[in-house]
């Protein structure tokens, strides 16, 4: 009962913050505002600005982080918001769980910078660790909505270029298909309480501007998925990007990649940026945690 009632306040809350239309520079106003109450990392928590060929980023780790080993964070916010202010928060759970280093990409933005230049900086980025010594298997790439699928593009310009493949990708409620073709994008508009339809239409138009929706570095979901290291998904039960998840999950199965999909029962869009403040949120963490053990061990 105390779970039930905490999560309908938290989706009221977030239904009041997010759920309306609004333009580009309002979601960005709101994605600001919303930054503020992200509360305290957690203690211990030590964050390092850097620079990658002119893109800001953060180190973001814990004295007992393995410096070997590093994780590649793409965040999320549509391509057109996102920043280490709205995404920090996540990434100190994640170096908590995983014991690895957190390289948070502050990646450039449409509508200013459409396709494919988030996809060139996530590229740049992973070159750029492979320069400073890190070897593939000792990094992860990592993303959530927009940078899930970012992700996924990431590792199919990687395969492109001949580059040795990240030791596995964790996607958090990935976006993988902009032409929002997919049943749930209608279907669980009413539940989601945090993404509307018309607002991913015109995230995505800014993105892709005059490429093809269905390109499979702008819609993943479209993508050949043979020859792609494990794969680890994360997505809630009451998401527009639901089958986002599972089509993705059901493609790279079939193309024989390692693939664990963890669907959230009454959960929402990247429940995992409440922190500490969700036990859900604590929990997915643990759970990405396990998957990072595991596939060091092979």
């Amino acid at each position: 009962m105390i779970t039930r009632l905490r999560n309908f306040i938290f989706r009221t809350l977030l239904k009041l913050l997010f759920k309306k239309e609004e333009t580009i520079a309002e979601t960005r106003a709101t994605s600001k505002k919303s930054a503020k109450w992200m509360g305290k990392l957690p203690e211990g928590t030590i964050v390092e600005k850097t620079s990658i060929d002119d893109i800001n980023a953060e180190w973001i780790y814990t004295s007992k982080a393995n410096e070997d080993k590093v994780i590649l964070y793409l965040h999320g916010g549509g391509y057109i918001i996102g920043s280490a202010d709205t995404h920090r928060m996540p990434c100190a759970s994640l170096t908590q769980s995983t014991n690895a280093k957190v390289l948070l990409l502050e990646y450039r933005l449409a509508p200013e910078n459409p396709f494919p230049a988030a996809l060139d900086d996530a590229t740049s980025a992973y070159r750029w660790l492979l320069m400073q010594g890190f070897k593939s298997e000792n990094i992860i790439i990592a993303g959530d909505s927009a940078g899930g699928g970012l992700s996924l593009a990431l590792i199919q310009v990687l395969k492109e270029d001949g580059l040795p493949l990240p030791a596995g990708v964790i996607c958090l409620s990935p976006w993988t298909d902009l032409t929002m073709g997919f049943d749930s994008h209608h279907s669980k508009a009413t539940a989601d309480p945090i993404l509307r339809a018309d607002n991913l239409q015109l995230w995505a138009s800014s993105y892709v501007d005059n490429a093809s929706p269905r390109n499979p570095l702008i819609s993943p979901a479209f993508a050949d998925f043979s020859g792609f290291p494990p794969l680890f998904i994360q997505v809630g039960s009451e998401e527009v990007l639901l089958d986002d998840s599972l089509q993705v999950a059901e493609k790279a199965k079939s193309a024989g990649v390692d693939v664990t999909l963890k669907v959230w029962e009454g959960l929402w869009h990247v429940w995992h940026t409440a922190g500490d403040f969700l036990p859900e949120s604590r929990a997915a963490f643990e759970e990405i945690g396990e998957f990072v053990k595991r596939i060091e061990k092979n």
